[in-house]
């Protein structure tokens, strides 16, 4: 096999490797974003085309899981833009893939949010990053990630509180 075969080989597995193990998760963020299954398909499409054609050098995989939510979270808000601009209609009510069961509720809770509250929540609670590192991932200080944690909380009592209220 010759060097050139075998090096296309090896990029071709790390692309496979990286659309298995970020997939769900990039979903998930685009679908918070977008709140519309198809949109978040090819969001999620656009993020693993854009890591294929621009093929970057990553110093780990922590910075390469925050490249591609980066890339994802750019593109779903382009998309929203443009959505927003030229009128869709949502056919698709999916609020659940890749969500673990013990996470399920909380994500919905979660769809109810305004845009900016949704992608550091999800980004807080389902995958566990830190206040700094969301700061990183979407352009925004730590005050303003903290902030927006700190208020996206109260919104979620608030419909916790709700549902609460319905339920009985």
């Amino acid at each position: 096999m010759c060097a050139v075969t075998a090096q296309y080989n090896d990029e071709l597995r790390h692309i496979e490797y990286a659309v298995e193990k970020y997939s769900q998760m990039l979903f998930r963020i685009c679908y918070s974003i977008l709140n519309n299954k198809h949109d978040a398909e090819d969001a999620l499409q656009e993020t693993f085309l854009r890591y294929m054609l621009k093929a970057p050098l990553f110093k780990d995989s922590e910075h390469e899981k925050a490249w591609l939510i980066k890339v994802a979270t750019n593109i779903s808000k382009n998309m929203c833009r443009f959505n927003a601009r030229h009128a869709a209609e949502n056919f698709d009510d999916l609020k659940t893939i890749g969500i673990k069961d013990s996470d399920r509720d909380i994500f919905e809770l979660i769809m109810h949010l305004p845009s900016k509250y949704k992608i550091v929540l999800d980004l807080y609670y389902i995958e566990g990053y830190k206040a700094n590192e969301i700061a990183d991932i979407t352009n925004t200080s730590p005050v303003t990630v903290r902030k927006r944690l700190q208020y996206g909380r109260k919104l979620l009592k608030k419909e916790l509180e709700r549902n609460d209220l319905n339920d009985t």
